[in-house]
């Protein structure tokens, strides 16, 4: 795992190194220097490593994180390579060897469900030259045209002469042969896939069933130290004073580091005496101006963005929806709100740093590995290319481990204090819930006009909220306008479109930001903006007196595949056909990352007010499935994780700081509340859809309006746990 690859002298500046690219996606790292030890193993290629067992390893860049990726992207290596699926294996790619071997292995970054939809050419294009070199060498040994060669699961075999030989046999010549261009390489029809497509076993399950599976938290290396941290409560303090006099001779105790201006680490030989240490040192905060803000001045704040006469911020006009709605027979109005949320991963913050004048190396549960590697070597001082970054697959990412890499800088610092110890720095849940990278908080006004007649005459759309790039990268936005608040009411196709058309249409968006830090949450604005849209649409469709699925099916002949994924979850979710006393059905469809998807929940509201979802229909289409299993897999996660927001989700801010620090006042659906689920995968081809995220959006809203339909009243305000039901 800790092996490097090639040669480590590649040098690069840490913003070249940053927003570089690899040169087409093509250039695969074919022709690379071996060293002794991979001669014995043959690399054919930066993708592919061939044993002389004939067991193939398919090297991976991207993060496992429990989405599966690991396995969709190894079985599209060994689709166009020919090898016996039985005997794969995968290793995954450090960024400093990528680093080291010119970003052969391209962007590292697993998020917004890149995982396959952006590197599925190139990895396939890797494993289509590697079989390729593999067979060219069997025909160099066999004096025979290659063209007359066939291959069958690392079998090759030649029929006119009855010989055959395995990759195993052939891999070390192989090694030593000119790559083809991989721009001529015809990769193969998604139709005549035999291992891509299939839903096969994912490769790393047994390790985390026997518990072998090392996490970055369990990371033990000699002589290691443990550090707590704790930051400034209210976001934007600052650490004005501490005393640790009281500490020193304590067993164990090593050291209080100050970690920047805002927060204070007790480093320690065990995490127990480290927590508790930190727990007892008193420490005098700065709090500074944000201690006055609280969830109701916030709220205040998107209020008047939803009423102010401000500019355009960016978003669509087509027609005059504002004319239209006025001179409508009926007019519709609400205003909806969803709050912040944390990302409550299993696996809290942390990292394990160790830091020498010429050497930073860090064992990181990350979901970006190129940008953990530079803000190592930020934090601690020391070059790019003589840092490595271990990445362990996340105990649940979310896109928490994303960008944000502010554990691995405070690990760093931490670690400078200690030259060539190792210092495993560990969040604790309160701090991981205090400090997270919050979903952004928003509200949306929509307003319709329909016509005698019940048809939608126009569409307004205002939503007020933060700004996630307005936080990450300032440098992106230009005055107030950031599109991708507005993600899924986009005009164009491909990513995330509006999957309706009226004849007059106005959406907007006004910039709100708070003290709170943002940032990307499982499915980002598509799960706010989906609520926001298909809560509305449904009391329009109650107001024109259509059904829900007949209302939209109107708005929907120009979005073909909006309209087939809507139409395939209300079939296979038995819409318009009766169902149990007290129970109700509601429908939502929205598209994001690529993929179009739709939802059927059926519900039932106790007379105590109490939700209980029963039942989730789930249509995806995502052009191209790698494997039904996953995505099946995926589907279920994403109703776990949007029904524990719908329900429970709540970040409330009080004095400036956050209040939800445990799950006890942050709940996570239990178990039993987990309704029975159904995933119906459109399979349309032709494209390349996310999966990890789309369906998440589709969740609350469906339950949301079948809420609606039990109760006669709309939701609009989120958790469901605040709403009087009853």
């Amino acid at each position: 795992m800790n092996k490097i690859i090639g040669n480590t002298g590649f040098n690069a500046s840490r913003r070249g190194f940053l927003v570089g690219s690899l040169a087409g996606g093509l250039s695969l790292g074919f022709n690379l220097p071996l060293t002794a030890k991979q001669a014995e193993t043959p690399e054919i290629n930066a993708w592919v490593v061939v044993k002389p067992d004939n067991t193939c390893v398919v090297r991976i860049a991207r993060t496992e994180m429990g989405q599966g990726t690991l396995t969709g992207l190894a079985q599209l290596v060994a689709e166009e390579l020919e090898c016996d699926w039985k005997k794969v294996a995968t290793e995954q790619i450090m960024p400093g060897q990528n680093l080291a071997r010119k970003r052969v292995w391209g962007e590292m970054g697993t998020g917004g469900s890149r995982g396959i939809r952006t590197s599925h050419d190139y990895v396939r294009r890797g494993g289509a030259a590697a079989r390729m070199m593999l067979m060219q060498a069997a025909a160099d040994q066999w004096k025979a045209p290659v063209a007359e060669l066939t291959v069958k699961e690392g079998v090759i075999s030649h029929a006119a002469s009855r010989r055959s030989t395995t990759y195993g046999k052939v891999a070390a010549a192989a090694a030593k042969l000119a790559a083809p261009d991989p721009k001529t390489i015809t990769l193969k029809d998604p139709k005549s896939w035999t291992i891509a497509g299939k839903p096969l076993k994912r490769l790393d399950t047994a390790a985390k069933l026997d518990g072998s599976k090392i996490y970055a938290i369990d990371v033990k290396l000699p002589g290691m130290l443990i550090a707590a941290i704790k930051d400034s409560p209210v976001f934007g303090g600052k650490v004005q004073s501490f005393d640790d006099s009281k500490l020193a001779g304590r067993p164990g105790f090593k050291k209080v580091v100050r970690v920047k201006d805002t927060a204070v680490a007790v480093v320690a030989d065990t995490y127990y005496h480290a927590k508790t240490y930190l727990a007892e040192l008193p420490i005098v905060w700065d709090e500074g101006e944000n201690a006055a803000t609280s969830s109701a001045t916030i709220a205040a704040l998107l209020k008047e963005g939803l009423e102010s006469a401000g500019p355009d911020n960016g978003g669509r006009k087509e027609g005059d929806a504002l004319k239209a709605i006025a001179e409508s027979a009926k007019r519709v109005d609400a205003v909806y709100s969803t709050p912040f949320l944390a990302h409550a991963t299993m696996e809290p913050m942390n990292c394990t740093a160790r830091v020498t004048a010429d050497r930073a190396e860090a064992w990181v549960p990350t979901q970006n590995a190129e940008s953990s590697l530079a803000s190592l070597s930020e934090a601690a001082g020391v070059p790019l290319p003589q840092c490595e970054v271990f990445r362990t697959d996340p105990g649940g990412g979310f896109g928490r481990r994303g960008g944000g890499q502010d554990y691995v800088r405070q690990a760093a610092e931490i670690a400078k204090q200690f030259p060539g110890t190792p210092v495993k720095l560990i969040w604790t849940r309160e701090e991981d819930q205090a400090h997270d990278f919050f979903r952004p908080i928003s509200m949306m006004k929509g307003s319709a006009g329909l016509d005698a007649n019940g048809n939608v005459t126009g569409l307004h759309f205002r939503i007020s909220g933060q700004s996630i790039n307005a936080f990450s990268n300032p440098g992106n936005i230009v005055g107030s306008k950031d599109e991708r608040q507005l993600q899924g009411l986009w005009k164009e196709p491909g990513d995330a479109q509006l999957g309706y058309t009226v004849p007059h249409l106005l959406t907007e968006y006004m910039m709100r930001n708070t003290h709170v830090p943002v940032g990307a949450w499982r499915g980002v604005n598509t799960n706010q903006n989906a609520i926001y849209v298909e809560c509305f649409m449904e009391e329009v469709a109650k107001a024109s007196g259509k059904d829900s699925v007949v209302f939209r099916r109107e708005l929907m002949k120009n979005h073909p595949k909006h309209l087939a994924v809507l139409n395939a979850a209300a079939e296979k979710g038995d819409w318009g056909k009766p169902l149990p006393a007290g129970v109700h059905r509601g429908i939502a469809q929205f598209m994001g990352y690529g993929s179009y998807s739709a939802a059927v929940a059926e519900v039932s509201v106790s007379p105590a007010g109490k939700v209980r979802v029963h039942r989730m229909v789930l249509a995806l289409d995502c052009g191209i499935a790698v494997n039904p299993q996953q995505i099946a897999a995926q589907v279920e996660g994403s109703v776990a994780y949007g029904l524990t927001a719908t329900l429970y989700g709540e970040c409330v801010v009080e004095k400036g700081r956050m209040v939800n620090l445990n799950f006890d006042t942050y709940e996570i659906m239990r178990l039993a509340e987990m309704p029975k689920v159904e995933t119906v995968i459109v399979n349309s081809g032709g494209f390349w859809g996310g999966v990890g995220e789309p369906t998440i959006c589709v969740v609350a809203p469906a339950v949301l309006n079948a809420v609606f339909a039990a109760t006669g009243k709309p939701v609009r305000s989120l958790p469901l746990k605040n709403n009087k039901l009853a």
